[in-house]
């Protein structure tokens, strides 16, 4: 186990929950994308991307959660970014900044279930 996994506030759970995020400068909102989830936490989301998104950058996220009619929001800085084992992808660490209690609450629940 590597040493970052043992500093998380948060386990991770695998999981594969469509993403869509939007990067968030200077208050204003930059085209989106989609991607699926690798895992997720209380504490933030890991996905893939095709475009490298640079250290601390902030992104607006969207979580279609299983068995829900909207998406979980919220608002994540990028804690990691590293190149993907296979392909021109990039692995993707968000720790979430601005997230409601309800939205963490379902995520919790997500991920006990």
């Amino acid at each position: 186990m590597n040493e970052s996994a043992d500093k998380r506030k948060y386990p991770r759970v695998k999981t594969h929950v469509p993403v869509r995020f939007r990067k968030l400068r200077d208050g204003a909102e930059i085209a989106g994308e989609s991607s699926v989830s690798k895992n997720i936490s209380e504490g933030g989301v890991r996905f893939r991307t095709n475009e490298f998104i640079s250290m601390a950058c902030r992104l607006i996220l969207e979580l279609d959660i299983p068995m829900l009619t909207k998406p979980v929001k919220a608002i994540s800085k990028v804690a990691w970014i590293k190149k993907a084992d296979s392909g021109n992808d990039y692995e993707v660490g968000n720790q979430f900044l601005e997230i409601s209690k309800g939205a963490k609450k379902i995520i919790s629940e997500y991920l006990d279930s």
